[in-house]
């Protein structure tokens, strides 16, 4: 198993069984260690979207610290959904995105939906972020109106600022 997604696992089903935030184990390779990024952590049920909560920028110490948190955040936090129980833990997968640190778009033509997240910021401070090849998102105006939705924007009133992002998938 991924080593981000076997951190992940173990951190979800330690918070759903014992309501514990693991510690980060010492046997894991250097860069768990060393490596600071923004991080999402997917859950799915049964290949259903279950929970998916994360960071664009690095908010922890490191990337161990990172996966945990956001691990823990999509089981329990996510507002679409119930938190996971622990009748559920055998039927979950997990999916950990490790984020490089987000650019200004400066040619929007360039910008590809399969390979490029997508982070729309508003001067008044609202924020929409979409991760990169996600199913039925096939253009960059789909991306930027889904981001605009998530993030309470409208794209017609309100100035934004378009950033991308690409992301180190683990499953």
């Amino acid at each position: 198993m991924d080593k981000y997604v076997e951190l992940a696992k173990k951190a979800v089903e330690e918070y759903i069984k014992n309501k514990k935030n693991i510690r980060v184990p010492g046997n894991l390779p250097e860069d768990f260690f060393s490596r600071r990024a923004g991080v999402f952590v997917t859950i799915r049920k049964n290949k259903e979207l279950r929970g998916c909560i994360g960071t664009y920028l690095p908010t922890k110490k490191n990337i161990a610290e990172e996966t945990i948190g956001n691990a823990i955040a999509a089981c329990s936090q996510d507002s679409r959904f119930y938190p996971v129980t622990e009748e559920e833990l055998p039927e979950l997968r997990y999916e950990v995105s490790a984020l490089s640190a987000p650019q200004k778009i400066k040619d929007i033509e360039e910008h590809n939906p399969q390979k490029h997240g997508l982070i729309v910021k508003s001067a008044n401070g609202r924020c929409g972020l979409l991760l990169p090849g996600l199913e039925g998102v096939d253009s960059t105006q789909e991306q930027i109106s889904i981001a605009c939705q998530k993030g309470g924007i409208d794209p017609k009133t309100d100035a934004v600022e378009l950033y991308f992002f690409t992301v180190e998938k683990h499953i």
